[in-house]
Parts: C-alpha cells; sequence; structure tokens
C-alpha cells in the first residue's frame, strides 16, 4: 500500500480542496450522503442546502465523478473518485451518494440495455431517489432465501411479498428489487434482478421509526404489482450474479472511517472544554482505543482501495469493514455516553427547549447514541455483509 499520492492525484486532490474552499458553506448538518438521509435527518431545509449543493457539484460532473463522461459522469479513476470522497468526508460537506448514484447507477452500466440507461442515469445525476430491495423479514444473513415472488404474465411479471430494512422507501421513485423467479431452482440461481417504479399500484411502504425518532428504514408490501419485461436488468434468472455485482460497488467506506475519527476528536474537544482535569483514566484510555479503532477503519478503507486500483475486486475485505464500522459506531456511541453522563443522551430539541440548552454539540452524541442501538436491532446490512464474508471465504463460486 502506498498512502503517497502520485502527481496526478496530488493535482487532483488540491483541485478539489481549492472548489470545496470556495463553494462549501459549513453548516451544522454536514456530511449528509444522500437525498433521503437529508430529508430524514434535517426535513426541507435540509434538502434545500443538499441539493444547492449538488448543483454545484454537477458543474463539475462531480455528482457521480467515477461514471463514465457519456452518461454525465467524470470519468475518474478509482483513485481519483477516493481522493474525491476523502477530501469531502474531511471538510464534512455533503457526499453526492444513495443507492441510485453509488449502487443502482453503476450496475445499470455494466448489466442494462441502452433504453434503460436512457431512462434512468440522468435522473439519478438530477437527485432522484433509487432505494434497495433485497432484505427480507426471514431473509437476512442468508439473502439467497428471499421468498418475494415473480410471476411471469405475458410482457409483465406480477410481484408478491415483503421488503424490510429499506432505506429511503418513502422518498425513493425506484427500486432495485431482487424476486424469485423460479421456485424450483436452486435458490442463488432461480432470482431476478428489476427496477421497480415505486409509484406502481400495489406497492405499499411503512416507515419505521427508530428510538432516534427518525424514519430511516421502511418495510415495503408488493401486493400483485405488474412489472413491465423493460424493467428486468439482466437475464431472468440471474439476479443474484447482478446483485453481487451491486453490493462490490459499496467500496472503500473512506468517508464513514473519516466521520468517526471526526467523532472521537469533537468528543475529546468537549472533554477539553467542560472537563478540565476531572476525567478518570478508564475513560481516558477508551477515548484513546476509539481514536485507535478510528484509524484502523481508514486503514481498512485504504487496502481496499489499493486492492480495486490493482483491478482486483474487493469482496470480502470490503464487507469487513463495513462490518468493523457499524460495530465501532456502537462502541464510539456507548464511549460518548460513559463520559458525558445524562446529558449525552439528549437529542436536538427545539430552539429554546431544555434539549437544545442542555445537549453537548447540538445532541449529535445523543442521537448517534440511538441510531446505533437502532442499528444493532436491525441488524440486516451487517448480517449480509457477514454471509458474504462467510460464503466468499468459502470460495462460493459465483456460478
Amino acid at each position: 500500500m502506498d498512502f503517497r499520492d502520485n502527481p496526478e492525484e496530488a493535482a487532483f486532490r488540491q483541485e478539489v480542496r481549492e472548489f470545496i474552499s470556495a463553494e462549501y458553506k459549513k453548516d451544522g448538518d454536514g456530511g449528509t450522503v444522500s437525498a433521503a438521509q437529508a430529508a430524514s435527518a434535517g426535513g426541507p431545509d435540509a434538502m434545500k442546502r443538499y441539493n444547492a449543493w449538488i448543483k454545484k457539484l454537477a458543474t463539475k460532473r462531480w455528482v457521480a465523478p467515477a461514471w463514465p463522461t457519456e452518461y454525465g459522469g467524470a470519468g475518474l479513476s478509482v483513485m481519483q473518485q477516493f481522493v474525491f470522497n476523502e477530501e469531502l468526508a474531511l471538510a464534512r460537506a455533503p457526499r453526492p451518494g444513495g443507492i441510485g448514484i453509488t449502487m443502482a447507477g453503476p450496475t445499470i452500466i455494466v448489466y442494462g440495455t441502452e433504453e434503460q440507461k436512457k431512462q434512468h442515469l440522468s435522473g439519478m445525476l438530477e437527485g432522484k431517489v433509487w432505494c434497495q430491495g433485497f432484505s427480507e423479514p426471514g431473509s437476512g444473513s442468508d439473502l439467497a432465501s428471499l421468498q418475494t415472488r415473480a410471476e411471469k404474465d405475458g410482457d409483465d411479471y406480477i410481484i408478491n411479498g415483503q421488503k424490510i430494512w429499506i432505506t429511503g422507501a418513502q422518498y425513493a421513485e425506484r427500486m432495485i428489487l431482487l424476486a424469485r423467479t423460479d421456485p424450483e431452482a436452486p435458490k442463488h440461481k432461480g432470482i431476478s434482478y428489476f427496477l421497480l417504479d415505486m409509484k406502481a399500484p400495489g406497492v405499499s411502504v411503512r416507515p419505521l421509526v427508530n428510538m432516534a425518532g427518525t424514519p430511516g428504514f421502511n418495510e415495503v408490501f408488493f401486493d400483485n404489482v405488474r412489472v413491465p419485461r423493460k424493467d428486468l436488468l439482466g437475464e431472468e434468472n440471474r439476479g443474484w450474479y447482478v446483485g453481487t455485482t451491486t453490493l462490490d460497488f459499496e467500496r472503500s467506506s473512506i468517508g464513514t472511517s473519516i466521520a468517526q475519527g471526526q467523532s472521537v476528536e469533537d468528543l475529546v474537544l468537549w472533554v477539553k472544554e467542560n472537563r478540565k482535569g476531572t476525567l478518570q483514566p478508564t475513560a481516558k484510555m477508551e477515548l484513546a482505543e476509539r481514536s485507535i479503532e478510528a484509524e484502523a477503519a481508514r486503514l481498512m478503507s485504504y487496502r481496499v482501495i489499493s486492492l480495486q486500483n490493482r483491478g482486483q475486486v474487493p469482496n470480502h475485505e470490503a464487507s469487513a469493514v463495513k462490518i468493523f464500522a457499524g460495530e465501532l459506531n456502537q462502541r464510539i456511541a456507548n464511549t460518548a455516553a460513559n463520559i458525558l453522563g445524562l446529558p449525552g443522551l439528549l437529542t436536538r430539541g427545539e430552539k429554546g427547549s431544555a434539549n437544545a440548552r442542555y445537549a453537548p454539540r447540538n445532541g449529535r452524541f445523543g442521537r448517534v447514541y440511538l441510531q446505533s442501538v437502532a442499528s444493532t436491532i436491525a441488524g440486516g446490512t451487517s448480517e449480509i455483509n457477514r454471509n458474504i464474508i462467510a460464503t466468499r471465504g468459502l470460495g462460493l463460486p459465483r456460478d
């Protein structure tokens, strides 16, 4: 692993830094990664700030910078994409992303017909929200056991079933959906991949409000939903392999590891300002451990991008990063709660309320704590990634 930028990467890093410095106005809600999360976390005001920033990035073709230029991207190399994500995270600037830009779009570029590319890619660049319909109530760690059915009916498919833990489904216009089209085939070989219209008759969304009071996850139900054949991505019954390609696009998660280090730094700053000379040695040790772990997460992200830069696909390595990051979020939140005491459990309230007056760092640590607990209960993404590590590590064939 070479931690140094080559001349081209160094020049691009400087260009990104100068652009952020000139165009981005920091606020208290920096770091939002998608339109759906902006809406659920901060409402209309956060959406306005997010959309204004995305329009500025669009002038540089940086909304989907790694996409080919013919599809609206900047054609950046994998290392330039990494540098771009890293610099946005360091500046705490919102990162363009979401399921559309980071997962659905690249998958459509690989497997889609020209008609599908023309229909969907430009909308993603304009901010249309997508969601991911993979997990089901009985299919988390064993995703291939999913039971949502897609039965052929002439030139259409009829979808029936349920998905759960679907981030941003209440805002999404489309869903990347895995459904079973051949119940008699081995479970990995009877699945197809669809680009589902969320406004289609028979689709219903039920938000799941977490402990932090935000509807991040959703249940989605399908009752005889008619999907035209043109919305099948790739070949029928080959959706498992299209889906594993989608998961490969999750990449290094460098933004997450940097944000975790910043959370620890913010906690240390609060301690310096409010607990001078009163912090117990065990608490200091906890802070040191969290700082080391955040640095370890960053180095794991560097390993992933190094593999990608050599043309390799970091399947289990990227999944390990996501698991480690999810569990580190919980440890950081627990450390914050231990150090801050009861005020650390307060979340942001209305202006002038007791919460607003007494919540450290505007209730940020309280929100992180509740969200980490909610994430532990949901558990879906970590279980899927654990399954990827297990199956890829055992050499499960892709075909």
